[in-house]
């Protein structure tokens, strides 16, 4: 049986509730994801927000990196202020996050970021969103129902990573936010119809491809099975 790589994926950190009487912070993480890490071949470990000088000691441990979805981004990270429909940012999880893309980036781990783990990654590379695509596209269509995925579809970008990954061209959507300019390094490897950057991904490293849409709630595992291939590597 071949090895099973361990990944780490990125948690919430929020307030929940669960059985009959218990309302606690907790960090949490929808089951698609270690699911889609599983189907792909990894083994999972939850990664909470923990002190940002842990990040690079814990990188030495795992074989790959997968930085969830979750709540914007505070906007000072890439100097701007907040839009009336931004999300209220969770700095403790921004801060963990970003320190563990540098580490990974550093010691050449895989990464996969995922709708908001795409936009982290443009960030950590200098990059700037777009903080309520709608002002921008003109329409609803990345996120047309809160709290519920719907469809739409990307191109990829013919010769790119991303493109040897994705198969289909519908892809599960749920955000308002994106990209507005380019992280440095950073390629643009799939558009939505509108134009908006759907995947991301930088050149020469070991593994670091961004997407804008949740391929864990899909039946494509392309994206997840390259994560766990080039760890295995």
């Amino acid at each position: 049986m071949p090895v099973q790589p361990l990944i780490g994926v990125t948690t919430y950190l929020c307030r929940a509730r669960w059985g009959v009487a218990w309302d606690l912070p907790a960090a949490l993480l929808p089951d698609a994801y270690p699911q889609y890490v599983r189907r792909g071949g990894g083994l999972v470990a939850m990664l909470p927000p923990d002190d940002p000088t842990a990040a690079g000691p814990l990188l030495r441990r795992l074989d790959g990196l997968v930085l969830a979805g979750g709540e914007d981004l505070d906007p000072a990270l890439y100097g701007e202020e907040p839009h009336p429909r931004a999300g209220t940012p969770v700095p403790e999880r921004d801060r963990w996050e970003l320190a563990l893309l540098e580490a990974a980036l550093e010691q050449g781990v895989p990464v996969l970021g995922i709708c908001r783990g795409m936009q982290l990654m443009n960030v950590h590379a200098g990059g700037t969103l777009c903080q309520h695509l709608p002002d921008e596209v003109g329409h609803e269509g990345h996120n047309p129902v809160v709290g519920a995925f719907r469809e739409h579809a990307v191109t990829v970008v013919p010769g790119t990573r991303t493109a040897t990954l994705v198969k289909g061209s519908a892809v599960a959507t749920h955000h308002h936010q994106g990209v507005a300019r380019l992280g440095e390094g950073l390629v643009a490897s799939a558009h939505a119809e509108d134009g908006t950057v759907e995947a991301v991904e930088l050149p020469g490293a070991a593994f670091a491809v961004g997407v804008q849409w949740h391929p864990e709630v899909g039946d494509e595992y392309g994206l997840v099975r390259g994560v766990v291939e080039a760890a295995r590597g």
